[in-house]
C-alpha cells in the first residue's frame, strides 16, 4: 500500500489542477510596462530522466514520472535492478500502457545506469544514496543539466518532557519498523528528554512488542526483509559495532538471521555521539537514542551535521516552533511520521546534504518546467518610446513630445503647463509623465 496509494492519490491530485498549472502566470507590470502584458509561461523542460531506488520501486518511479508527463515532457526511467520483480514488471507493462514515444524504460545496473549519465538530459531526476547522487551531479554538470535530488540522511526524531510518551512510542515503533527501516525518510536516531526517557523507554519496548504480537517480527507477514546479502552484511557489521561499545545497552531487538536476510528492530540506549550508529544513514531497523538536556541541545546537536532530509518533534507547539525556527531540514512533522507523503499540496524534498529541489503535487510540475518569462508589447504609440531614443536627451525635442501627448490625450491647460515644467528635470522624470497620462488615457 505504501508503494502504490502515495503515487495513486498524487496523480489524481494532478489530473483535478493540471488545466489550472498549465495556465500562464500573470505577472504584474510597473510604471514603465502599465500598457504591456507580462506572463510567466510554464513549458515542458525536454527529456527527462528518472532514476529509482529499490525501497520503494514502484512509487518512486510511477511519481515523478507522472508529474514530468504532466508537465509536458517525454521520460526515460530507470527502476533499480535490486527489486527484480517491480523492474520487470514496469519493463513490460510501462510501455503497453502509455505512449512508447513519450516513456521509455532501460534495465540494468551500474553500466547501463553509467552510460544514461552520459547523454544530454534536459532535467534528471535522481533518488537514493548522498554518494550515488554527487555521481550523478557531476554527470549532470557536463551538459548543464539541472537535477532533482532526493539524498536522505540521518533524521531526527525528539520525544520533549511534555510530549505525549505513549503516542510517541507507538508512533515511533510503526515508523522504524515499516519496511525494516528502509525508508529514505526514517527517523534516524533519537534525543529524549531526561526527565522523560526512562518512561519512553518503557512505552517504547512495549509498543514495538504489542506491535508484532504474539509471534514476534519474524514470524510477522507485516515485517519486510532486508533487501539483499551485500545490505545485510552492512547492517550485520554496523550492529557488532555498536554492540562492542562498552557502554552500549540494548533496550530490545538484536537477533539476525541471515538465511532470511532477517534483522529485528533494535533499539540502544545510553547511545554517544561518536558511536557507530551515529556516523552514517542507517537505512535499517536500527536506532540510537541519546539523552538530552532541552531544546537548545536539541538545536545544537542537529546543527552540528549536515541537514538531514525531516526532522520529527514530540513536543507542544513553543518548543517546536523554537526548534524549527533555529533548525533547517527537508521536511518537518510535528507528533508523526511520513503523513507528508499524503499531501500533495506539500513540496518534498531535501536540502544541504540531504539534496536540492522539490516535487510532489504542483512542486512537482514545476520542477520539470521551465517557467519562461515573456513581455507582450504594443506596436503602436511609438510616440511615448521616443524618450528611449538618442534625440531625446534634445530638450527642446523632448518638450514638443510632451506636447503631443498631452494634447493626444487632453486634460487641461495645467497638465501642459506642468509637463513642460517637469521636462527640465530630465529624461526620467519626463518619462514618468508621458507613461502616467498614457496608462489613464488607455483606461
Amino acid at each position: 500500500m505504501n508503494d502504490v496509494l502515495p503515487a495513486v492519490n498524487d496523480i489524481a491530485y494532478m489530473l483535478d489542477h493540471l488545466d489550472e498549472w498549465t495556465q500562464p502566470e500573470h505577472a504584474a507590470t510597473n510604471l514603465v510596462t502599465m500598457t504591456d502584458k507580462a506572463e510567466v509561461r510554464r513549458e515542458p523542460r525536454g527529456v527527462v530522466l528518472v532514476v529509482s531506488p529499490w525501497n520503494f520501486p514502484v512509487l518512486l518511479v510511477v511519481q515523478p514520472m507522472a508529474q514530468a508527463i504532466g508537465a509536458g515532457n517525454t521520460v526515460v526511467v530507470k527502476p533499480s535492478e535490486l527489486a527484480t520483480h517491480t523492474e520487470a514488471a514496469l519493463a513490460y507493462w510501462l510501455p503497453r500502457i502509455l505512449d512508447p514515444d513519450a516513456v521509455k524504460v532501460v534495465c540494468g545496473a551500474v553500466p547501463e545506469t553509467s552510460l544514461l549519465l552520459q547523454q544530454r538530459f534536459d532535467h534528471i531526476l535522481y533518488t537514493g544514496s548522498g554518494a550515488v547522487g554527487k555521481i550523478v551531479m557531476t554527470a549532470a554538470a557536463k551538459h548543464l543539466t539541472p537535477v532533482v535530488l532526493e539524498l536522505g540522511g540521518k533524521s531526527p526524531v525528539y520525544i520533549d518532557k511534555d510530549a505525549d510518551i505513549q503516542i510517541a512510542a507507538k508512533r515511533l515503533a510503526w515508523a522504524k519498523s515499516s519496511n525494516a527501516g528502509q525508508i529514505c525518510l526514517c527517523p534516524d536516531y533519537a534525543l529524549v528528554h531526561k526527565a522523560v526517557a526512562q518512561d519512553f523507554y518503557k512505552a517504547f519496548k512495549a509498543a514495538m512488542a504489542a506491535y508484532y504480537a504474539p509471534g514476534g517480527p519474524q514470524k510477522s507477514n507485516d515485517y519486510a526483509r532486508i533487501i539483499n546479502a551485500r545490505h545485510f552484511a552492512r547492517l550485520e557489521k554496523l550492529l557488532r559495532r555498536q554492540l562492542a561499545e562498552p557502554h552500549t545497552k540494548v533496550l530490545f531487538g538484536g537477533e539476525v538471521d541471515e538465511s532470511d536476510l532477517y534483522m529485528a528492530p533494535t533499539a540502544f540506549i545510553g547511545v554517544k555521539e561518536s558511536d557507530p550508529v551515529m556516523e552514517d544513514e542507517i537505512f535499517g531497523p536500527l536506532i540510537g537514542m541519546i539523552e538530552v538536556e532541552n531544546e537548545d541541545e536539541v538545536i545544537r546537536f542537529v546543527n552540528k551535521r549536515d541537514h538531514p532530509l525531516a526532522i520529527y518533534l514530540f513536543a507542544p507547539q513553543a518548543t517546536a516552533k523554537k526548534i524549527l525556527d533555529n533548525t533547517n531540514s527537508g521536511i518537518a512533522i510535528i507528533n508523526d511520521f511520513y503523513y507528508n507523503m499524503m499531501l500533495p499540496t506539500l513540496p518534498f524534498g531535501g536540502v544541504g546534504g540531504s539534496g536540492m529541489g522539490s516535487y510532489h503535487g504542483e512542486a512537482g510540475f514545476l520542477a520539470f518546467s521551465h517557467r519562461r518569462a515573456t513581455l507582450w508589447r504594443p506596436r503602436g504609440l511609438e510616440i511615448a518610446n521616443e524618450v528611449r531614443y538618442t534625440q531625446f536627451m534634445n530638450w527642446k525635442h523632448a518638450r514638443s513630445v510632451i506636447d503631443a501627448v498631452v494634447m493626444a490625450w487632453p486634460r487641461s491647460w495645467l497638465v501642459l503647463a506642468l509637463s513642460r515644467t517637469v521636462a527640465r528635470w530630465g529624461p526620467l522624470a519626463v518619462f514618468g509623465v508621458i507613461v502616467f497620462w498614457l496608462g489613464r488615457a488607455s483606461k
